[in-house]
């Protein structure tokens, strides 16, 4: 299974419980560094009290299940402004 599609599987059902939607998970390498980018939505705006808040959701759920071996950078991000 594609990565992308197991880190969905494992973290849609937390986020949607806390009011938020998953709108893509993609793991990409930009500048030689992996990123594993979560871009969430909701009713209304996304700040970065929301993403530091799925952020913490998130985080043990991927650290339990450890589905990416290689080093990379878990970037939780709004569909509207992008990810940095």
């Amino acid at each position: 299974m594609e990565i992308c599609e197991t880190i969905k599987q494992l973290i849609e059902k937390t986020i949607m419980e806390n009011g938020y939607i998953l709108d893509e998970v993609l793991y990409i390498k930009e500048e030689g560094q992996m990123f594993l980018r979560i871009v969430i939505d909701k009713e209304g705006n996304i700040d970065i009290e929301d993403c530091i808040t799925v952020t913490k959701l998130i985080d043990p759920i991927i650290d339990e299940a450890d589905p990416i071996s290689e080093n990379y950078i878990m970037d939780v991000c709004s569909k509207e402004k992008g990810c940095e």
